[in-house]
């Protein structure tokens, strides 16, 4: 993976309802910002998501692409993008992490790179705008929910 952008974020719900939550790709139109189409494009045999189509529109970046998904239980779920329009990597992971108190924290590991020149810096701004964006929504949904 490229340099990435790390942000993390704790959680007042289990790691398997944050999962739940991540996994439920048909919602994300709902609660991830910028997030307008996220639709299931193959399933492994237990159901949960192999590939999703999405289009986001979040500034700096507007782009339809697909990522390819691998999960680890209700721990890790880590994605690559397997095509993209604007977009030439993005190489992502959520990493839960249970803590004594009954809550979750919740770490997101990104990197992105785009077909159009981005100095480093605007790079990173990119990647922390979807990270805080991301991780914000997934907390006020899964605590929502509970």
């Amino acid at each position: 993976m490229a340099e990435q952008t790390t942000s993390s974020i704790v959680i007042d719900a289990a790691a398997a309802d944050i999962m739940a939550v991540i996994a439920d790709f048909p919602a994300y139109p709902e609660w991830a910002k910028g997030v307008t189409t996220s639709d299931v494009v193959a399933e492994f045999p237990d159901g949960r998501a192999e590939q999703v189509f999405f289009k986001l529109d979040v500034s700096p970046i507007k782009d339809e692409y697909t990522l390819e998904y691998i999960w680890n239980g209700d721990h890790m779920v880590t994605w690559t993008l397997v095509h993209g329009k604007m977009l030439r990597a993005l190489d992502g992971a959520y990493l839960l992490r249970e803590l004594p108190d009954g809550s979750t924290e919740v770490t997101y590991r990104l990197a992105l790179d785009v077909n159009i020149p981005l100095i480093g810096m605007l790079k990173r701004k990119g990647e922390k705008i979807l990270i805080d964006t991301a991780l914000k929504g997934l907390k006020k949904r899964v605590e929502s929910l509970g």
